[in-house]
């Protein structure tokens, strides 16, 4: 495994990325927050820097710089702006998805458009209303033509559905039950038949919308499947090992700058004629932040270096995002204790940054969901000896 110190190109990447953070994100986060909406220009300015493609090709308009450098990268973004991070992680994710199942002629169209931002953004489309955590049971259909396929079907809490120009969908193709059957296509946003809902109201991230998508009978050409038809199970579990280390990694951003806000308002804020950060209640909890944070963030540099290596990443990625997820948000919570009633207040961003980082537990696979997938690999390696 690589040091723990960066390379000198994952160290740019993420230098890169921390600078557009200062620069575009943060000044925008309060407001986007307050106001909701969608991040368009944020995400065409983080487009022109890469930010869209960062593990994909360079042939294909992305910068080819590694999984470990965009884990990188989305820590430094999601301390300025998980609502604007979230949409950037999950187009990073359809491209590449698109890089490794897609025929040369659909990564040539669909990669270079995502990268470049000409899209907006990609959207993946997988859960159902019944089908959350188990996609086995899903009800979408497509069903065959003379010319292609035609679509049906409803897909809820797709983010960046209000926006995204391209859309991995999966479908029931085929009569087996649960997960066979089950196959991949790419559906552009304004294909005739595909209705964007009403964005969900949410608790945190009000800057990334999340809606339903109706398919009203949307005819595709052939060339909209993607890899091989009843094969689209296995396209969406390998897509969400990679797209955990993206939400461990903004998790990860969003407890550290939490932290670092309490940690600055402690060593100013004083009661009882001392700084607060002289109490052992107040270090302690910075202290439990800090080491469980730390220990997260190796977590998803040895998830992201396996990546990248081509190695088996499964268990390491949801090792990562259980781990990740959960300190985090402990670390947010510990971070509003530390500032007290003025925590409690949108006179300080630590209770935006708890708001936002709850729902990392949830997407891309439950903190429960990640623990069937660690304990099943363990257990299954043990039983085979």
């Amino acid at each position: 495994m690589q040091s723990i110190a960066p390379t000198d190109a994952q160290a740019m990447i993420a230098d890169s990325a921390r600078q557009f953070a200062a620069r575009v994100l943060a000044p925008r986060a309060a407001e986007l927050d307050r106001e909701g909406g969608f991040p368009r220009a944020s995400l065409a300015e983080a487009a022109e820097l890469g930010l869209l493609g960062i593990n994909v090709p360079e042939a294909l308009g992305g910068v080819e710089a590694g999984a470990v450098a965009y884990a990188l990268a989305v820590i430094e973004l999601a301390r300025a702006c998980a609502s604007t991070t979230v949409a950037m992680t999950v187009s990073n994710m359809v491209a590449e998805v698109i890089t490794k199942f897609g025929t040369p002629a659909q990564r040539e169209e669909h990669v270079t458009k995502l990268c470049a931002g000409e899209y907006v953004v990609g959207g993946f489309a997988l859960s159902e209303a019944g089908a959350g955590s188990d996609p086995g049971s899903m009800t979408t259909r497509a069903r065959r033509t003379d010319r292609g396929w035609v679509l049906s079907g409803q897909k809820l809490w797709i983010t960046s559905g209000t926006d995204a120009g391209l859309f991995v969908v999966w479908a029931r193709t085929g009569e087996g039950k649960g997960t066979r059957g089950i196959t991949a296509f790419l559906v552009r946003g304004d294909a005739p038949g595909v209705v964007r809902g009403k964005p969900e109201h949410k608790m945190g991230q009000h800057g990334s919308t999340t809606t339903p998508l109706d398919f009203n009978e949307v005819e595709l050409d052939e060339d909209a499947l993607l890899g091989d038809e009843g094969h689209g199970f296995k396209i969406a579990m390998m897509a969400l090992d990679g797209g955990r280390i993206g939400i461990a990694a903004l998790a990860l951003g969003c407890g550290i700058q939490a932290t670092e806000v309490a940690r600055d308002y402690a060593l100013e804020r004083r009661q009882f004629d001392a700084p607060i950060a002289s109490f052992q209640a107040i270090q302690w909890m910075i202290a439990d932040s800090v080491t469980e944070l730390d220990a997260a963030k190796l977590l998803v540099l040895r998830a992201a270096w396996l990546k990248e290596q081509g190695k088996i990443f499964t268990r390491e990625a949801s090792m990562a995002k259980l781990f990740a997820s959960e300190k985090a948000y402990a670390a947010c919570d510990r971070a509003i204790q530390v500032l007290g009633g003025y925590g409690y207040t949108r006179e300080f961003p630590v209770e935006r940054y708890l708001r936002d980082v709850r729902v990392t537990r949830i997407f891309e696979g439950t903190s429960e969901i990640q623990r069937l997938v660690i304990s099943r690999d363990i257990l299954r390696r043990y039983a085979a000896v």
